[in-house]
């Protein structure tokens, strides 16, 4: 009975260590652009609009694109870092003033460089979102999800969600 105990004991520490893991070890992305303002000279890029719906999509028609607007809205400079998206029918570019960088893709698939690109406070800056429905081929008809994100130094990650159905 006492051996039942200290296996019963064990496992529960276990158990609890492995939650602790998990909880401490977790992805701190923030889903939202609702960023705090932040004090002193940080920036943050925010922006109004994260999702957009393309609603019914032709495949013969082509690709079709969406335009995010995003903008610096603290007293400091924003850096963004990286661009990638989360499939590879799905390409982003980022266009601040005159400077245009990508398109990006995938991780994984190809290389995704560091673009150090700075957004002034105040300056406004266009992320390009291309979805390509011809891309996974007769078997990516109906609904689709995809993801586009935008690493920076500020306090939040900007993802862009596209939604799509396509039909042949």
């Amino acid at each position: 009975m006492n051996q039942f105990k200290i296996i019963l004991i064990v496992i529960a520490a276990t158990a609890l260590g492995l939650g602790a893991i998990i909880w401490f070890t977790r992805p701190d992305t923030v889903n939202n652009q609702q960023g705090s303002l932040s004090s002193g000279t940080a920036g943050t890029l925010l922006s109004e609009e994260s999702m957009f719906d393309f609603g019914k999509i032709s495949m013969r028609e082509g690709n079709v694109f969406h335009v995010f607007k995003i903008k610096n809205t603290g007293t400091g400079s924003v850096t963004v870092d990286k661009v990638y998206t989360s499939c590879m029918c799905t390409t982003a570019t980022l266009k601040v003033g005159s400077s245009k960088k990508g398109p990006f893709g995938m991780q994984g698939h190809g290389s995704i460089p560091r673009i150090n690109t700075p957004i002034g406070p105040g300056e406004e800056a266009t992320v390009e979102v291309v979805f390509d429905p011809t891309a996974h081929g007769p078997a990516g008809v109906g609904k689709i999800e995809r993801v586009v994100y935008v690493e920076n130094t500020g306090p939040n990650t900007l993802e862009f969600q596209i939604a799509a159905d396509v039909i042949p």
